[in-house]
């Protein structure tokens, strides 16, 4: 049976989903070697997380892009994870799920969160007919995400350099089907 186009694929437990976000080395050290954010994280504007380590290594080019030299692997709560995905609002206007694109507009506004779907990568960086979710919080999502959910956060910068260079699918994280309860799915726009 071929994946579902929209899906959340995971490294995942009962308590947990790790995401994966980069940054410049005076965010990423700290946080990696404390376990949280430090004070230079700015809490104002979005941040997105992706469950996607493939998607993660598209987007910051392996952790060799400015600004997202290292690559980190945050261990966060599955309640919080789910919180935002019920707070959310899609990135962009889709008839089926929205009365109108007004008031799509003012639930974007007003959302705490942001899901968007972008093309899943494979080891060559190669857009795939899946989509990869990511998750853009802001406001009281990037509060409660820095100072509730967060389990752990590893610096992966390491394992992102090997699979680069050996492109090598079992160094990957092993993601798979995010259980999503219906009614989150159909918020969202997932496939299953």
């Amino acid at each position: 049976m071929p994946r579902p186009v929209r899906q959340i694929r995971a490294a995942h437990d009962e308590r947990t989903i790790t995401v994966y976000q980069a940054f410049s080395p005076e965010i990423a050290g700290p946080a990696a070697e404390l376990g949280s954010f430090p004070a230079a994280f700015n809490r104002e504007r979005m941040t997105w997380i992706k469950p996607s380590f493939l998607w993660m290594m598209y987007r910051s080019d392996w952790g060799r892009s400015a600004g997202q030299e290292r690559v980190l692997a945050v261990t966060i709560r599955r309640q919080g994870f789910e919180w935002a995905l019920g707070q959310a609002e899609l990135s962009g206007y889709e008839a089926e799920l929205h009365r109108s694109r007004q008031e799509w507009r003012r639930a974007v506004r007003r959302a705490p969160a942001r899901v968007q779907w972008d093309p899943e990568r494979n080891l060559a960086l190669q857009p795939q007919r899946c989509r990869s979710l990511q998750l853009g919080l802001r406001g009281e999502a990037v509060e409660r995400y820095l100072d509730e959910w967060i389990e752990r956060i590893e610096d992966v910068s390491a394992l992102a350099e090997r699979v680069r260079l050996e492109r090598d699918a079992a160094l990957l994280p092993a993601e798979r089907p995010y259980p999503l309860p219906a009614e989150l799915a159909a918020r969202i726009g997932a496939d299953g």
